[in-house]
């Protein structure tokens, strides 16, 4: 039998290279999105429905153990605290909070019962470090990383695992979304603002999503089963300075 990952938002970015990583590592991958992809197990699913989620996970449950969960879902927005409405905070945390929230929840009661799991957040750089205009955005990413390490220490005694993956600046659809709005505020030029970024990280580019998906997969596997409650930076060496 297969075994088995389940991923929030897994149709682009990160998300579709850690499902397409455990696809080819031949878990049985379901996909918690509201984009359609042609990969994995496609869940359509708006991740801040708790008891959407609640249903769908349980309906995999069914079918069998749960192996992994990586809680991947999530939005970038930028702006100070006076520059946050209460709808943008609101949407923030509905979709990076909330939604992991559901899917922990939901898969808790599959891995007590075979009292093995593994359970991996995407958290960010910023659950260590602050940045600028990113209130809502940081304060939901060290949320994640709470999360972790309270679900890792709660959790420990039916042998379930949860960690949460600090990556910096990668290259994603949500990366160039972040760069686009940037210019359309400031009139500066794309093609240099993506080189600078490169340049503010010590080894000299931005990180790519197969790199981050290769850690998920390895904190998700056999190999790390002694890691719990840890917060994995894959940063290029930003933090570090």
């Amino acid at each position: 039998m297969k075994k088995v990952c389940l991923v929030t938002g897994g149709s682009s970015g990160i998300g579709l290279s850690i499902v397409k990583l455990f696809l080819a590592k031949k878990y049985q991958v379901f996909n918690l999105d509201i984009t359609a992809s042609d990969f994995g197990d496609f869940c359509p699913c708006d991740i801040t429905k708790v008891n959407d989620v609640s249903r769908i996970i349980a309906n995999i449950a069914k079918k069998g153990p749960i192996d992994v969960l990586v809680s991947n879902a999530g939005i970038h927005f930028s702006g100070s605290i006076e520059n946050t409405s209460e709808a943008d905070f609101e949407r923030v945390f509905n979709i990076n909070v909330k939604g992991a929230y559901a899917a922990i929840k939901a898969v808790l009661p599959v891995m007590k019962t075979q009292k093995n799991g593994a359970i991996i957040l995407m958290s960010s750089d910023q659950a260590l470090i602050a940045k600028h205009n990113s209130f809502a955005y940081n304060l939901s990413k060290a949320a994640l990383a709470s999360m972790a390490k309270t679900t890792a220490l709660d959790y420990a005694q039916y042998n379930i695992r949860a960690n949460a993956v600090c990556p910096g600046t990668i290259e994603t659809p949500l990366y160039h979304q972040a760069i686009n709005n940037y210019c359309a505020r400031s009139g500066a030029n794309k093609a240099k603002v993506h080189a600078e970024e490169a340049t503010l990280q010590p080894l000299g580019r931005v990180g790519q999503a197969e790199e981050v998906a290769e850690l998920v997969y390895f904190l998700g596997s056999d190999k790390a089963k002694f890691i719990t409650g840890s917060l994995q930076v894959i940063d290029g060496g930003y933090t570090a300075q």
